[in-house]
């Protein structure tokens, strides 16, 4: 039974009223990340602040660490029953992409509902999951619930960025915050998928990791009407182009061996990793992700060379953003400066990837939270093809999985709305997340 089937109808509408009321309340507070220092104000700690007084509310009190004044994280910890259960870290970032209010139908900092949909920056992406947070953290204040496991709620700032100035700031420099950590909670995954009559509700297990190639050719210097055997510019073009036509083989995960087993069950075949790519479409909306997910993948993104059309420079740039298979650390690299060839240089900037056991315990608190509100819901892992904080509390041994629970229209693509135009969420997916977030920290 979860907890929100447990509530009288009184306080069950408390909870419900709070995750929409405080979500829309820190939507309200612009915490825009540029990405520039120079275009950053004091948003993140204004969230954080507002926060605490939330928890103070109910008695909890927090520690506000800033990397630089105004880029603030929040920190609070709330005692479990079993001081022999490793902690868990709930966690979400304060800080939001930008938004360009003449593109909106609704302004984007206004937290307004309408039609049943809270709109503006930060409700998929993510503040509706601090929102959550803080409405079943202050419910169990209220009803004297106390979890099973030690919670440290963990509001980051700069996740947008990196986390450079956020949770990669606190992790090398505060890491006595995290002690008794063992796993985390947070961002991608939870939202509903509609899959032959059901609905699937995938949980990242993994994510990829980040491998960033800056690639250099240097050549000789000349008139373009004289040609140079050693010209930069050619020696970085076919480099790039031959590592955006590899095709990276699908490799099976413990991530998307769950998923492909899941997916064969719906709709029929092996259930193989190597047959999954010929059924993503019985995943609809979800599909582009998933498939980012099976093999490697090298996108080039910046070239820069010259200029002046008759001039030969001596040097020409490419940058190429690679994204790794757990498992592919070791090897990857080398085959990737195999395929750029002799006549370049490669720097690299490297996030290893992330990988949690697929049947955690954790895992099955979730599926059975999420079934008690969707019976006939299916909670699947997979691989996130992207990054979150995850990856820098992994440095401490913390195992992390991102599932921000939300029961949503089966047209409605969550993940699409993620630093869209109109980014919004449905009032009553609050409710559901808030419902089954209170059964998942409770018993976790």
């Amino acid at each position: 039974m979860s907890v929100g089937q447990s509530m009288s109808e009184e306080v069950r509408e408390r909870l419900y009223s709070e995750a929409v009321s405080i979500t829309a309340d820190l939507v309200s507070i612009d915490s825009t990340n540029t990405g520039d220092p120079a275009t950053i104000g004091d948003g993140e700690t204004r969230v954080c602040r507002r926060i605490a007084e939330y928890l103070d509310e109910v008695g909890i009190t927090s520690d506000l660490v800033e990397s630089v004044p105004g880029r603030g994280s929040l920190f609070a910890r709330v005692e479990g029953s079993d001081p022999e259960a490793g902690g868990l870290v709930v966690h979400g970032h304060v800080d939001v992409v930008p938004a360009v209010a003449e593109d909106w139908t609704v302004p984007p900092f206004a937290g307004e509902i309408r039609d049943g949909w809270l709109y503006g920056r930060g409700t998929v992406d993510m503040k509706n999951m601090l929102g959550m947070t803080l409405a079943v953290i202050r419910h169990y204040r209220r009803e004297g619930i106390v979890p099973r496991r030690t919670l440290l709620l963990a509001f980051f700032a700069d996740e947008e960025a990196a986390g450079i100035m956020g949770a990669k700031w606190v992790v090398r420099e505060r890491p006595e915050i995290f002690d008794g950590m063992t796993e985390a909670l947070s961002e991608v995954g939870g939202w509903s998928v509609p899959v032959q009559g059901r609905r699937l509700y995938p949980i990242a297990v993994a994510e990829k990791g980040v491998a960033w190639a800056k690639v250099t050719a240097h050549g000789t210097a000349a008139h373009a009407s004289r040609p140079t055997a050693d010209n930069a510019v050619a020696a970085v073009a076919g480099a790039v182009s031959r590592v955006a036509s590899r095709e990276f083989p699908v490799e099976p995960t413990e991530a998307n061996t769950a998923l492909a087993a899941a997916v064969g069950q719906l709709a029929g075949g092996s259930g193989e990793v190597a047959e999954l790519p010929e059924r993503l479409d019985v995943l609809g909306h979800f599909g582009p992700l998933v498939a980012a997910s099976l093999a490697h993948t090298a996108s080039p993104t910046v070239l820069s060379a010259g200029y002046k059309t008759n001039v030969i420079p001596t040097e020409a740039h490419a940058e190429i953003d690679c994204r790794v298979l757990p498992g592919g650390e070791d090897t990857f690299r080398d085959e990737i400066e195999t395929e750029l060839g002799p006549d370049v240089e490669v720097e690299w900037t490297w996030e290893p990837p992330i990988a949690g056991p697929a049947d955690a315990g954790i895992v099955e608190v979730i599926r059975e939270a999420v079934r008690a509100a969707d019976p006939e819901a299916l909670v699947v892992p997979y691989l996130l093809p992207a990054s979150t904080d995850n990856k820098h509390l992994a440095r401490l041994g913390i195992s992390g999985y991102g599932f921000v629970p939300l029961r949503v229209p089966d047209d409605f693509d969550v993940f699409g709305h993620f630093h869209a135009v109109d980014e919004r969420v449905p009032v009553d997916a609050l409710h559901f997340g808030a419902d089954v977030l209170a059964t998942v920290l409770r018993s976790a």
